[in-house]
């Protein structure tokens, strides 16, 4: 029996990567093989093209589901050239800068409430700093006082300095202490001073081509976020809605993959943000929510219309993807052992399918809506 064709629309925008289209296309690539070897779906993922706007703005490709029949058409929205500029690459640099960021989130920040809501997230905040200091010092430190019982202690200074600038920086990069600092020091100037002309020129075409394509011949048409896009997808939205003229139809769905909307929406002095949060509270629209309670980067069960509304028109729903029930226990990526490979299981297939995995949802035969119901069903 052939199955009518279900034509679907995916838009996504990442987070702060700058590795960009080339890494993600590949990534959904593997992915892809991955859930056909689970389901016998065979996926044709097709080359990556320019978007309509141009390279710049996006990069596209199909992704053709013949037994399932679906075809989709996915979007990826391009920010990594911004990102490339604001990439902190130099470790003193970024030292002083990070330093300088958190500063202004201990001003700014509201850690109490912060707290409240999820524990996780402020240890995954506090701690690079504190290691970025004290990994470096122990190192150096620890072999100078031994060496000091064999040797002049500026002897054995000097050992544990060269120790410790050859070791720290691999043990850093192992704990991802780097691009958790790059992470806070970028959204500490993002909430202090806004995303600026480029990046809400960005946006702004981002949106244009969401709006255009929500008069498309589509079945569904999925706004994916994941990470700090989470953040710069609800300012999205509000211009979403407004070049709609303040409703969106019934087959669009967000989706909030590893939510982080906290960073921004809980610094004090990030008002431009809060007044995007409240010009959606009252808007009627899906938002499903996905976020890892072993995540330590993620929000899980934090809704972001929340921090600045006691009400919200959106239809909502708030999942954890509980990975572990997909995964054999030697690939899970646990969030406090790996934190940066547990951010991106949002984007990957488990050992065995979830409805809730990134190919079932984008390529998949059910509707999100769908399988937000079959995956409340399992136990």
């Amino acid at each position: 029996m052939l199955l009518q064709k279900f034509k679907r629309k995916v838009f996504y925008l990442g987070g702060f990567d700058p590795r960009g289209v080339r890494f993600y296309h590949q990534l959904y690539r593997e992915q892809a093989a991955r859930y056909g070897a689970l389901t016998g779906e065979e996926l044709a993922v097709g080359g990556r093209q320019a978007g309509v706007a141009g390279s710049i703005v996006s990069a596209r490709w199909t992704v053709d589901n013949p037994q399932a029949g679906v075809e989709t058409d996915y979007e990826y929205c391009r920010w990594e050239d911004l990102i490339g500029k604001v990439w902190i690459r130099n470790p003193l640099s970024l030292a002083l800068r990070s330093a300088r960021a958190y500063a202004g989130h201990a001003r700014h920040m509201d850690f109490l409430r912060m707290r409240r809501l999820r524990k996780g997230p402020v240890i995954t905040i506090l701690y690079p700093p504190l290691l970025a200091v004290l990994i470096p010092l122990l190192l150096a430190l620890a072999p100078a006082l031994l060496l000091s019982l064999l040797l002049p202690f500026w002897i054995g200074a000097l050992i544990g300095i060269a120790l410790s600038a050859l070791l720290s920086g691999r043990i850093l990069a192992k704990l991802v202490v780097p691009w958790l600092l790059r992470f806070m020091t970028y959204h500490g100037a993002l909430a202090a001073e806004g995303p600026g002309d480029a990046l809400d020129q960005r946006l702004d075409q981002f949106a244009a081509r969401i709006a255009q394509e929500l008069d498309g011949d589509w079945d569904e048409v999925q706004f994916v976020t994941h990470s700090a896009g989470t953040i710069l997808g609800m300012r999205l939205m509000r211009r979403l809605i407004v070049l709609r003229g303040g409703s969106l139809p019934d087959h669009f769905v967000m989706l909030g993959l590893g939510q982080v909307v906290p960073v921004i929406g809980l610094r004090r002095d990030a008002t431009w943000y809060h007044d995007d949060l409240r010009a959606l509270a009252d808007k009627a629209f899906r938002y499903v929510d996905v976020s890892s309670p072993p995540d330590g980067a993620a929000y899980y069960n934090v809704n972001p219309f929340r921090l600045v509304a006691d009400a919200h028109a959106a239809r909502v729903d708030m999942l954890s993807p509980r990975f572990h029930l997909f995964y054999e226990p030697d690939n899970y990526h646990g969030g406090w052992s790996n934190k940066y490979e547990a951010h991106f299981d949002y984007l990957r297939v488990g050992d065995r399918l979830s409805p809730l995995d990134f190919i079932s949802l984008t390529a998949g035969r059910r509707t999100v809506d769908d399988a937000v119901a079959a995956f409340r069903t399992i136990s």
